[in-house]
């Protein structure tokens, strides 16, 4: 039985792009898709109409090719925003056209097709999600653009990456990407992305497709200008983007941002003790080796009751197994703060244990403590095999 190739859709939303779409369609049938073997290509033309249910003969241009290119597809609404239309048109392609991935793609050559190509090839090669990025090596901006859209475009990408904190991901605001359905677009909530009426859709459905994909790769795009009429460039545009790139941010570190006031408290919790047992005339290592503990109870119940209360252990019978188990796990950092703390003691003496203390468990506990927290005690993380 011959395997089948699977279906790449690219979806190419219009707003009276009569002039682009004429071009980009013998563009992309007779030249770019033939040298693309291993992937039955389509093209979905997501075509807005005006208020009244008309367009600029956009319409009339697609349906009149789909009588030559069977591979060519046409879906027409009124006109709701950019997002809204790439949002119909992935629902259509996973639908209808039972596609394997889907491409966003403008029909203005500002993705010049000819990048194409190596989207797809990456996607064969096992990338779940591609990404078309201006700035890796080979990639470009239009060197004709002015240097404040240069620096506006650089940076708003830079804020986007520390924001979501994706430091080895380059491009972010870009729009040509493509997306393997299963397991990455299929588990997408696509009517409720933010701001679908703006370019800001494109952070959240990014955002998502990053979390969901197994393998991210890009590869470079060479960004043009339009060929036809301006940019839809805008500050509102670029400020709404970057509200979601907030919004996104502290949604994501929700739960981070717990697990460090947690963390926080146990380090109040441990310093109350360290006093405490210190007084008792204890040795060093058995004073903190009794604090890390107290604190490590205090971390269980607040982290199980808050943090992770969406998996929280309930039951006797469990919740005493997992404490159990999370005193096995924090064995690492009773050892880390038994080890590191009273050398660091020994250092700076007794009357600096405060900043000792602070120093252990921000840079060695915390970040042994969190990923311990997430894959064995509540299990929220999945490591990847």
């Amino acid at each position: 039985m011959v395997k089948s190739k699977p279906k790449v859709v690219i979806i190419m939303p219009t707003y009276k792009e009569a002039d682009n779409i004429k071009k980009m369609i013998p563009a992309l049938f007779s030249e770019y898709f033939p040298q693309i073997k291993k992937a039955d290509m389509h093209l979905l033309v997501v075509n807005d109409l005006d208020n009244e249910g008309r367009d600029d003969g956009t319409g009339e241009i697609v349906k009149k090719a789909a009588k030559k290119y069977k591979n060519l597809h046409i879906i027409e609404e009124k006109k709701q925003g950019l997002g809204w239309a790439y949002i119909r048109g992935m629902k259509y392609a996973q639908d209808k056209l039972k596609a394997d991935a889907v491409m966003e793609m403008d029909a203005d050559f500002q993705h010049p097709p000819r990048f194409v190509k190596p989207m797809v090839e990456a996607y064969l090669n096992g990338a779940e999600y591609v990404i078309g990025s201006r700035y890796i090596k080979g990639g470009s901006v239009p060197s004709e653009w002015a240097a404040h859209r240069k620096a506006i475009s650089f940076f708003g990408n830079l804020f986007i990456r520390l924001v979501l904190l994706k430091p080895k991901l380059h491009d972010l605001t870009t729009g040509f990407r493509l997306t393997r359905v299963k397991g990455v677009l299929d588990k997408i909530d696509l009517d409720n992305l933010m701001e679908p009426e703006r370019f800001a859709y494109k952070v959240d459905l990014l955002y998502q497709s990053i979390k969901n994909s197994k393998k991210t790769v890009e590869v470079p795009l060479e960004f043009a200008s339009r060929t036809e009429e301006a940019s839809k460039f805008s500050m509102t545009e670029m400020i709404s983007t970057f509200k979601v790139a907030i919004i996104l941010g502290i949604k994501d570190k929700q739960k981070f941002i717990k697990f460090a006031t947690v963390g926080f408290i146990g380090f109040i919790v441990n310093f109350v003790f360290l006093r405490i047992f210190r007084n008792m005339g204890l040795s060093e290592i058995i004073v903190w080796a009794l604090a890390t503990e107290m604190a490590i109870i205090s971390n269980y119940l607040l982290n199980n009751f808050w943090t992770f209360k969406s998996s929280k252990i309930s039951g006797i019978g469990k919740s005493l197994y997992k404490f159990l188990q999370f005193n096995v796990t924090s064995a690492g950092a009773l050892i880390i703060q038994s080890i590191f703390g009273p050398i660091g003691v020994g250092i700076v003496g007794q009357q600096y244990d405060f900043i000792v203390l602070a120093l252990v468990v921000g840079f060695m506990v915390l970040p042994y403590n969190y990923f311990m927290y997430n894959v064995v005690i509540w299990g929220d993380w999945k490591l990847k095999k």
